[in-house]
């Protein structure tokens, strides 16, 4: 397992604007050429840290915010425990005991696209994904290589549909600038961001999948962006409107890691760069498609079936204990989303 040098989170931040990063692994028997068509075309399916800089540039005073969260995410996992929900003293959450959150689903269409009006049936498929996702009770979590089973993790999180809002535009894709997070931009204004997780679908554009807000942000734009056709699951039914390979529902679990304070496994940068989470293996760069395992890189095999990768949904299926302690840390008490746990 990887030792964890924690930098300032200022640094890292640095790092991923300034650094144009250019991915060099491929999966095993394919050729370079193939591996660079593939980053052109599925480097930028998640926008979470372009959206992140694009803030940090917006208000440098975000750097400080996301420093603090850090050290208190350590400061978790050093003393991680069973305590009661919602610590006490700036003690640990339980890992143990199921957090409940209320999921506000806007469902944002162009009104010449009725298909983007995606149904009830899609949107409970995808609710049932992520609670099977985030309670290790997907069943594709057994195919996990032995080198890494005994790092699944259940993170004891539970989703709840609490509403779907649904409102038509005439706007053909909405971007990154988080226009569909506000009724006065034509989008849908978050519903008790304090205590629940909004996610917006609608057609980002650009090629984007989905993308999230980090713990930190402002409460006005919280919550997690899906493009409608990879919000869902096929394996329920093949009449919703989805788009293979993204088709099992893993852009919102993917996502909803960000929002939990969770980072790309290769923590967006090369060999050098982590995620700050000791189980899981540094990665050079994002893994597409479905690659074969072993798949080597950095002297190490890397995790490519972690959700917080880029390959293809059916070839991810797991998330590590170090993440479940990282995204628990969030919900103690003095942690950014410790409001949406109720104290006994």
């Amino acid at each position: 397992m990887k030792k964890i040098t924690l930098p300032l989170v200022a640094g890292f931040i640095a790092y991923a604007v300034s650094s144009c990063f250019e991915p060099t692994l491929q999966e095993p028997g394919g050729s370079l050429s193939d591996h660079n068509a593939r980053v052109a075309s599925e480097e930028d399916r998640c926008a979470t840290m372009k959206v992140w800089e694009e803030k940090v540039k917006e208000n440098p005073g975000l750097l400080r915010k996301m420093q603090e969260i850090e050290e208190h995410t350590q400061r978790f996992a050093a003393q991680k425990g069973n305590s009661k929900p919602g610590g006490g003293g700036g003690g640990p959450v339980s890992t143990t005991a199921t957090i409940t959150i209320p999921v506000y689903v806007h469902v944002v269409s162009n009104v010449n696209k009725p298909e983007e009006d995606i149904s009830d049936a899609q949107i409970q498929s995808q609710i049932a994904v992520l609670n099977a996702d985030f309670q290790k009770l997907n069943s594709d979590a057994s195919q996990t290589p032995a080198e890494f089973a005994s790092r699944v993790a259940n993170f004891n999180i539970q989703f709840v549909l609490a509403r779907t809002i649904r409102k038509s535009s005439t706007k053909t894709q909405w971007g990154t600038n988080d226009a569909v997070k506000s009724t006065k931009r034509g989008g849908s204004d978050p519903i008790n961001p304090e205590t629940s997780l909004n996610i917006w679908v609608c057609n980002i554009g650009g090629g984007i999948l989905g993308y999230a807000q980090f713990p930190g942000g402002s409460l006005a734009t919280d919550g997690v962006v899906v493009g409608p056709q990879y919000f869902g699951s096929s394996a329920v039914s093949n009449n919703f409107y989805l788009e293979a390979p993204y088709d099992k529902g893993r852009t919102a679990t993917h996502e909803i890691g960000h929002w939990l304070n969770l980072r790309h496994i290769w923590g967006d940068g090369g060999c050098g760069v982590d995620d700050f989470v000791a189980d899981t293996p540094l990665a050079g760069g994002p893994n597409y498609r479905c690659p074969g395992y072993p798949t080597v890189g950095c002297g190490n095999n890397m995790m490519t079936m972690n959700y917080m990768d880029y390959t293809y949904d059916a070839c991810m299926y797991m998330f590590t204990e170090g993440q479940k302690t990282r995204a628990r840390a969030v919900f103690a008490s003095g942690g950014p989303r410790s409001s949406f746990v109720t104290t006994p």
